[in-house]
């Protein structure tokens, strides 16, 4: 077992945090939780999980190729959680807005985004950005 710290920045190891999630051995339980685990997706080059945590109305146009591209071509530097509304486990829905931070091409760049997040059948799904 690793003590890699976990990529989400919640400074609990990966083991313990969104490594079961990304893994496929445990559901996250809240909007921010999945978030969080999809940009541990991005920053250990897990596409499989993006994909199946994608609303499934949209994971047939889910891009796995320039996905996975996108992500290693990157150097991700941190998340920041900014705002959540609703998206608890008692939820249907919820939103949250999040910074993540990245190197590319020797440039720091800051992607913003509001995402949202709904639940089907007890599970969270990442919808779209709105």
């Amino acid at each position: 077992m690793s003590n890699d710290i976990c990529p989400c920045g919640s400074n609990c190891s990966y083991e313990a945090c969104c490594g079961p999630y990304v893994d496929g051995n445990a559901l996250p339980e809240t909007a921010e939780a999945l978030m969080r685990s999809r940009y541990s997706a991005y920053v250990k080059g897990k596409i499989a999980y993006l994909k199946t945590t994608y609303w499934p109305k949209y994971q047939a146009e889910f891009d796995e190729v320039g996905t996975a591209r996108w992500a290693a071509e990157n150097h991700w530097t941190g998340l920041n959680v900014l705002k959540i509304e609703k998206g608890l486990k008692t939820d249907r829905d919820g939103t949250v807005l999040f910074e993540a931070s990245y190197l590319a091409a020797g440039k720091l760049n800051t992607h913003r985004e509001l995402s949202r997040f709904r639940k089907k059948a007890g599970r969270w799904y990442y919808v779209e950005a709105i």
